[in-house]
């Protein structure tokens, strides 16, 4: 039995006419006929009375006609899935973030479009430092994340550079520091620093580091932490000072304040980092979203 048989057998059920049946279905009558006569053989069992004008069911035929019903519209409503996920319009897909990304502007837009135009797809957020993200979308277990630069590029994956956005000074709200309106790096010289560790946040690490050795000094590294909020928390509790991204400032403690730094600005980086084998049309969405997005933001 083939899903052409039940095809077959419902547009006869429907029409109860073989000869309108065959037109419904541009076949012949006659092969038709020897189709339905196969499936009855195979059954065991007649379907259809033949009457003077057209056909009717038979008690099996009835009973037959529901369940061939269902099995039809179950898959037509499994082709219909297949071709959502195979368009990227419904499936799953699940994005690592790290923990300053939220906060920024840019991230939150790439995230609420596509949620507004992929509806039916599922979508998955998890946080984590980018290093713990990468190894986990080389491991297929999240599909993309948006993370700062990588110690090393490991081969498979793809870092895709979105956006930079300037660092600020963050201090602590009582700070002598905190009456001027900017701050060159140097005014830092004699400051302990919170930052992170190199292991967690290698690119931003490297930035903060040069910046200060281009302001002429070392930076003292007194306290570390793996996330920013953390970093801003201690900052705010008067354990020293930092450099963070821009969009931190999102984070409303009244133990911290921010100061714009007045020497070229250092930049955190963002990138989209994923796989480079990837075989998801939902995934083609979202890398061909975030660069529209960050595109736009540049002009």
């Amino acid at each position: 039995m083939e899903l052409r048989h039940l095809r077959y057998f419902v547009a006869v059920a429907e029409e109860l006419h073989f000869t309108r049946a065959a037109q419904r279905l541009g076949l012949g009558q006659p092969p038709l006929s020897q189709q339905i006569q196969q499936l009855e053989a195979e059954l065991g069992s007649p379907l259809f009375k033949r009457l003077p004008r057209g056909v009717a069911l038979t008690e099996t035929g009835m009973a037959f006609f529901f369940d061939a019903k269902a099995i039809l519209a179950q898959v037509e409503r499994a082709t219909r899935n297949v071709q959502r996920i195979a368009r990227g319009d419904q499936g799953a897909i699940t994005i690592g973030m790290i923990n300053s990304a939220p906060f920024h502007p840019r991230v939150q837009l790439i995230l609420r479009e596509y949620r507004e135009q992929y509806r039916s797809v599922s979508l998955k957020l998890t946080e984590g430092s980018t290093p713990e993200l990468a190894k986990a979308v080389l491991a297929g277990t999240i599909d993309a994340a948006f993370v700062r630069p990588l110690i090393s590029d490991d081969p498979g994956l793809v870092v895709e550079t979105l956006f930079d956005e300037d660092l600020l000074i963050a201090l602590p709200s009582n700070h002598p520091l905190g009456k001027q309106k900017t701050l060159p790096v140097s005014a830092l010289a004699r400051e302990p620093f919170v930052m992170f560790s190199r292991e967690v946040g290698s690119g931003l690490y490297d930035e903060i580091i040069a910046a200060c050795r281009h302001g002429g000094f070392s930076p003292r590294i007194e306290q570390e932490a793996s996330q920013v909020t953390s970093i801003v928390n201690l900052v705010a509790a008067g354990l020293g000072v930092s450099m963070v991204p821009a969009s931190m400032r999102q984070i409303n403690s009244d133990g911290v304040i921010y100061k714009r730094i007045d020497d070229p600005a250092p930049k955190a980086r963002m990138s989209l980092v994923y796989r480079e084998n990837y075989q998801s049309a939902s995934m083609t969405h979202l890398i061909a979203l975030a660069r529209k997005l960050s595109k736009e933001r540049k002009k």
